[in-house]
């Protein structure tokens, strides 16, 4: 059995925001990884892209989360669960006045490339959108 408590797990930091890790593939036999994540407002947002062979999921907890899904746009409070399937475009942010907070799946893991993307915002200046889709691409994931 693995228990953690709030702001336990595995820590990184990207985009402004903070990801704890719960389950990592290596605990999961590379099911599912599943982060508790917080988005500063107003911060940068991940590229468009969609996962070819991932679902990914979202529940927010606190705060307000902008998920852009397809040709859909929805803000969802504390309680929203959203469900993004394999191939379908989507990017998320924290449109709100204060911090988001929310659990994210992703089925199979990618907690891999979640590491690669805090090395690669750990300089002082923050990556080029072409570096993040760079990364995106090396670990499966096609831009839109």
């Amino acid at each position: 059995m693995i228990r953690l408590g709030p702001r336990e797990g595995h820590h990184l930091e990207a985009r402004g925001s903070d990801m704890w890790f719960k389950a990592l593939s290596a605990t999961t036999q590379g099911r599912f990884s599943l982060m508790e994540r917080t988005l500063p407002p107003a911060g940068r947002t991940p590229p468009a892209h969609r996962h070819p062979d991932n679902d990914e999921a979202y529940y927010v907890l606190e705060g307000e989360v902008t998920f852009h899904v397809g040709e859909d746009v929805a803000t969802g409070a504390a309680g929203t669960f959203v469900l993004v399937e394999a191939g379908e475009t989507h990017t998320f942010g924290n449109e709100g006045a204060i911090p988001a907070r929310l659990l994210i799946v992703h089925a199979p893991g990618l907690d891999a490339y979640f590491e690669e993307l805090a090395a690669l915002w750990s300089s002082k200046e923050p990556p080029s959108r072409d570096e993040e889709l760079d990364l995106m691409r090396r670990h499966g994931m096609e831009p839109a």
